[in-house]
């Protein structure tokens, strides 16, 4: 019966057939132990000279890391396994033998790592990371899709800037100027206006010159926009979003988690409601910490974000930020027009802002004056114009970087291990 690593368990006492790769072995006289893994999982066979002929044996003792084959034996139950099971082995068929692999398991620095980035996403912790960040992914879907929300496509060649024009890649398409996507926001609020409620999740690019442990040149972000919503509701939406996708790494993922050391507590506490902080709060919160550094109408940095996360033991909304330092397309404060109905979210553990949203202007008149004051002219953005001059309504989102996201409830400390192929500001390879 051929089968894979994760499905061991339903195979106890019973002979089956894995094909894998051997990540690691040791070898003691008459016994020799296989540390294996085929992409769902690791395990552990044991080749026992008495138990199978002696080519089999030799090849066992001697094959190199990372060769390939099919094994074939008897699954039994080890509780000191993290797995709980392993297999003893009857035959081993080689596939391909693999020499002088690069990545043994000495240790290595990050530099090569990263040149070897198609080679390491095979070790065990890079495999942990992966699997959560698809568990992520996955619950997302679960969540937009069990609340209603429609998946759309927004392009990622754009004619148009969502934010920054600075931070933008600019590209020639054909005989006019584009850019690639940093944001599908203002597609998807199109896209709301006909379909309520709306989220895309993909690829967006910052041509951000930074090369702190938070920042990647090409990341993925998942956007929902949503129709008669207001800052309020969306707030809840965040909040019940962040919490489904932390408990559902917890339920699926609890092997990951544990290859990872992640300390299980602090994820635990992740449930919704979460702590509201205005901007103006925040500011005194971090003069009252030392920080000397920082004023009011000053953006924040990473210090400052990890600093406000230490009051809390969950993510902390900060909200009512100064218009002057957002977005042209978020609404004014109904109280106080020199603020905006916006929030960041920030992660608890010094992860930083992992969402960022709004309540989006509805009124006509006010983002003509917007397009005014931003210098938003030529036809590039009549199109978003003219979402607010037929059939405007309340609306709001948000954004949240997965590859942040997936660095907080994994535990890893830098972006780049958050991807499988990371750019950075000095990497485009491989």
């Amino acid at each position: 019966m051929k089968t894979t690593i994760v499905n061991v368990k339903d195979y106890e006492g019973k002979e089956v057939k894995i094909g894998a790769w051997l990540a690691n072995k040791r070898s003691s006289g008459k016994i020799a132990f296989l540390q294996l893994r085929d992409g769902t999982g690791f395990m552990q066979a044991v080749v026992a000279k008495s138990d199978v002929d002696e080519k089999t044996f030799e090849l066992a003792k001697n094959m190199h890391q990372e060769s390939s084959m099919y094994i074939t034996g008897t699954i039994v139950e080890d509780t000191r396994s993290p797995l709980g099971f392993e297999m003893h082995v009857k035959d081993i068929e080689l596939i391909h033998e693999a020499i002088d692999y690069p990545i043994t398991p000495k240790e290595h620095g990050t530099e090569f790592l990263m040149d070897h980035r198609h080679l390491w996403l095979r070790s065990k912790r890079q495999h942990a990371v992966m699997k959560i960040r698809n568990e992520i992914i996955r619950s997302t879907y679960e969540f937009f899709n069990e609340h209603g929300f429609v998946k759309i496509d927004p392009p990622i060649l754009t004619g148009a800037s969502a934010e920054d024009t600075t931070e933008l890649f600019h590209t020639e398409y054909f005989d006019e100027e584009a850019y690639l996507s940093q944001s599908g926001q203002l597609y998807l609020e199109a896209a709301a206006m006909a379909l309520g409620k709306v989220f895309s999740f993909g690829p967006t690019f910052r041509a951000e010159k930074s090369k702190t442990r938070r920042h990647l040149i090409e990341f993925w972000m998942m956007e929902p926009e949503m129709a008669f919503v207001e800052h309020e509701e969306s707030l809840e939406v965040q909040e019940q979003y962040v919490s489904h996708i932390v408990q559902s790494v917890l339920k699926n993922c609890q092997t990951e988690l544990k290859t990872l050391n992640r300390d299980l507590s602090k994820l635990e506490r992740v449930q919704a409601p979460f702590p509201r902080l205005t901007y103006k709060e925040a500011i005194q919160l971090l003069k009252d910490k030392g920080f000397t550094d920082i004023d009011y109408g000053d953006d924040f940095g990473a210090p400052h974000e990890t600093a406000i996360a230490e009051e809390y033991n969950m993510p902390v909304f900060i909200i009512n930020w100064p218009a002057h330092i957002k977005a042209f397309y978020m609404k004014p404060h109904p109280e106080n027009p020199d603020l905006v109905l916006c929030a960041d979210l920030i992660a608890p553990e010094g992860y930083g802002e992992i969402i960022g949203g709004s309540e989006r202007i509805d009124d006509f008149e006010l983002m003509e004056e917007r397009y005014k004051q931003y210098h938003l002219t030529g036809p590039a953005y009549a199109w978003y114009l003219e979402l607010r001059k037929y059939g405007s309504v309340p609306h709001s989102g948000f954004g949240l970087g997965l590859e942040r996201t997936v660095a907080w409830i994994s535990g890893v400390e830098h972006v780049r291990e958050t991807i499988p192929f990371p750019r950075l500001l000095n990497r485009l390879y491989p």
